[in-house]
């Protein structure tokens, strides 16, 4: 074999996906370190209301009305959690 077969054989890609498709990643063979060529939107737009809620409570620590509508959110959500049917176990 010669050199030129061998580096082919080393340019490889791989592509990789852990959830079915909704995100992908690649890698050249015989390399453990790979890049996400492909992102799931929904898990872009849950990051994004993420970091939006991060700097809410961020700011809720020094805005006091702000701090006030965050504790009645928390309220509300307790209430809610706990209305929602429990998952059978058996």
């Amino acid at each position: 074999m010669s050199d030129g077969q061998i580096r082919a054989l080393e340019e490889i890609v791989i592509y990789e996906s852990p959830d079915g498709g909704k995100t992908v990643y690649s890698r050249k063979s015989g390399e453990t370190q790979r890049e996400m060529v492909k992102w799931d939107p929904d898990r872009t737009a849950r990051l994004l209301k993420f970091t939006k809620w991060n700097g809410i409570m961020d700011l809720a620590e020094t805005e006091p009305a702000l701090r006030d509508a965050l504790e009645q959110v928390e309220v509300l959500y307790e209430l809610l959690r706990d209305r929602r049917p429990k998952p059978e176990l058996w």
